[in-house]
C-alpha cells in the first residue's frame, strides 16, 4: 500500500531525530523550565486534511465507549476519526509501520512496541506536538516515564489500570470488624493471621489458571514486591535488564511471594488450587455466605469477572485498599498498573489536536460514566465515575508516590509473557527455588546486538 504525504513528509525527520538522540543522550530535558512542544526541530507540522486515523486494540462496547468520548470534541474541531480495532494490534501495527502504511495514531496497549518503533525512528516525540511539562504535572507521578526511550517520551497515556488493589467482602469485614487499612506489609501479614485465627479459612483467594497464560498473575506478584522492597529505581533497572534478572533482590522478591503463597493455610487451596483456580473465579468463594476466603490481590478490571449480583451492589458488596507499601523497603506507597498509550505517526495539525485531546484531563467523560475506564491524569473530574468504588480506586493511584508499569509488559516479549511466566509457574509448583527460577529466566534474555558487541570485545 501506498504511504500517506504526512507519513512520508515525517519519517525522515524522525529517523534523523533517533540518529541524533543516539549521539547526544538526551534532546529532551524532562526537568527543564521550557517544556514546549518542537524541542527537537521537525518545525511547523503541516496542515491536516480533516482526517485522522487510529488503531487500537478494544473493541466491542470500549470501541463505542471511546467514540463516545470523542463526539463533542469532533463536533467542535470538525476533524473526524476513524478508530479501526484490531485484536492483533501488536503484529498489525508493526506491518503496516513497515508497509509504509500507518495510522495516523496507534494505541499501545503496552509500551514495548513504542519502545521498537522508536529506536527505528517510526514514532513521532511527544515534545513535537505536547507540552511536557504541563502534561507531566498533570499525570499519576511518574506515568509518563513508561514510553521513556534513551531520555525521551515517544507516548502518552490515555487510559489507566491500577493492579495493586486488594478486594475484600465488605460486610464479612465489618462484622468481624477487621483493618480494612493496613499500611505495611507486616500489618497486611498481621491481617492475615487474625482472618484465619478468626474463621478457621484461609485468608488469601489466589488464582492463576489462564490456559497458555498462565503465570502472568504471579508476575504482577513480583512486580509489586519489586516495587515496595527495593524502590522504582531498582525495578526500573530490572525491567530494562540494567541488572540482571538473578540479582539477589530479584530473588528476594519472588521468595516475599512465596512466603505469602506457600504459607500452610494463608491461600484456598494451597499451591495446586493457585494454579489450577482460573484468575477471574479467584474470589468467587469470597461471596459465598460463608466466606471460603477473603482476600484478593487484583487489578481494577476485577469487577468484571465478580458474579452480577455483586456487581449490582458493588459499593456495598465490595472493599478495597492499596497493596501496602513495605516497612522496611521503599520510602513511599507505589502503585503498580498500565494502561494505553497514545503515539502519533503523522505530523500535521488535525493529528497533533487529537493526540492533545487524547491525552488531556478532558477526554473521557462518557466512557469513565459507562464503567471500566480511569483517567491517568490526577485532575480528572471523579464525579463522571459511576460508583465509589471506582472512585477509591482512581484516588489510590493519584495519592501514590510513584506509579510504575507491568513490568512483563516493557521487558522483551520472550521474557515477558514467555519464561517469566513459565518459571513462575515453576515456582509455584515447586519444581524450582526463587534461585533457579530467576536464574532460568535470565539465561532467556534475548542479547541484544550491542550486547553481543561487547561479549565479543571482551573475548578478544
Amino acid at each position: 500500500m501506498v504511504a500517506s504525504s504526512r507519513w512520508r513528509r515525517v519519517a525522515v525527520p524522525a529517523v534523523t531525530a533517533a540518529a541524533a538522540l543516539t549521539l547526544t543522550g538526551c534532546l529532551q530535558n524532562p526537568d527543564a523550565s521550557g517544556g514546549s512542544a518542537g524541542q527537537a526541530g521537525l518545525g511547523e507540522p503541516e496542515e491536516g486534511d480533516g482526517q485522522v486515523t487510529i488503531l487500537g486494540a478494544f473493541g466491542g462496547d470500549e470501541e463505542a465507549q471511546f467514540n463516545a468520548s470523542l463526539e463533542e470534541f469532533t463536533a467542535e474541531s470538525g476533524i473526524a476519526v476513524n478508530y479501526v480495532s484490531d485484536q492483533d494490534f501488536t503484529n498489525t501495527i508493526q506491518v503496516r509501520v513497515n508497509a509504509g502504511d500507518a495510522p495516523d495514531i496507534g494505541l499501545f496497549p503496552q509500551p514495548g512496541g513504542v519502545f521498537n518503533m522508536a529506536a527505528d525512528g517510526q514514532v513521532i516525540p511527544i515534545d513535537e506536538f505536547l507540552d511536557y511539562d504541563a502534561l507531566n504535572s498533570s499525570l499519576v507521578p511518574g506515568f509518563l516515564d513508561s514510553a521513556r526511550f534513551e531520555g525521551r517520551v515517544y507516548a502518552a497515556p490515555m487510559r489507566m489500570a491500577v493492579k495493586s488493589v486488594v478486594w475484600y467482602p465488605r460486610q464479612a469485614f465489618e462484622e468481624a470488624g477487621w483493618d480494612a487499612e493496613p499500611e505495611t506489609l507486616a500489618e497486611l501479614d498481621a491481617l492475615a493471621e487474625q482472618i484465619e485465627a478468626d474463621t478457621g479459612t484461609p485468608p488469601w483467594c489466589i488464582g492463576w489458571q489462564s490456559d497458555q497464560a498462565t503465570g502472568w498473575v504471579g508476575t504482577d506478584w513480583v512486580e509489586e514486591y519489586m516495587l515496595r522492597l527495593h524502590g522504582p529505581d531498582v525495578y526500573d533497572d530490572w525491567i530494562f535488564h540494567r541488572i540482571p534478572f538473578d540479582d539477589e533482590r530479584v530473588v528476594a522478591a519472588i521468595e516475599a511471594y512465596g512466603d505469602l503463597a506457600n504459607k500452610d493455610g494463608n491461600v484456598l487451596g494451597g499451591s495446586t488450587g493457585i494454579l489450577n483456580t482460573p484468575f477471574a473465579d479467584a474470589m468467587t468463594p469470597a461471596f459465598d455466605d460463608e466466606p471460603g476466603c477473603y482476600l484478593m490481590r487484583q487489578g481494577n478490571f476485577a469487577t468484571g469477572f465478580f458474579p452480577a449480583e455483586i456487581q449490582e451492589n458493588l459499593d456495598e458488596e465490595i472493599g478495597t485498599f492499596i497493596f501496602p507499601r513495605a516497612e522496611d523497603g521503599y520510602d513511599g506507597q507505589p502503585i503498580l498498573g498500565g494502561g494505553d498509550l497514545a503515539a502519533s505517526f503523522s505530523y500535521d495539525t488535525d493529528t497533533n489536536e487529537v493526540m492533545r485531546f487524547l491525552t488531556s484531563p478532558e477526554f473521557g467523560g462518557p466512557w469513565a460514566e459507562a464503567g471500566g475506564w480511569l483517567s491517568p491524569h490526577t485532575t480528572f473530574d471523579a464525579e463522571r465515575y459511576p460508583d465509589e468504588t471506582t472512585r477509591g480506586i482512581a484516588q489510590m493511584a493519584v495519592e501514590a508516590d510513584v506509579f510504575r508499569y507491568d513490568g512483563s509488559d516493557v521487558m522483551p516479549r520472550e521474557v515477558g509473557s514467555g519464561s517469566f511466566w513459565t518459571g513462575m509457574v515453576n515456582f509455584q509448583n515447586g519444581s524450582q527455588t526463587a534461585q533457579e527460577t530467576a536464574e532460568a529466566i535470565e539465561s532467556n534474555w534475548p542479547v541484544t546486538d550491542d550486547a553481543a558487541a561487547d561479549e565479543e570485545g571482551q573475548d578478544q
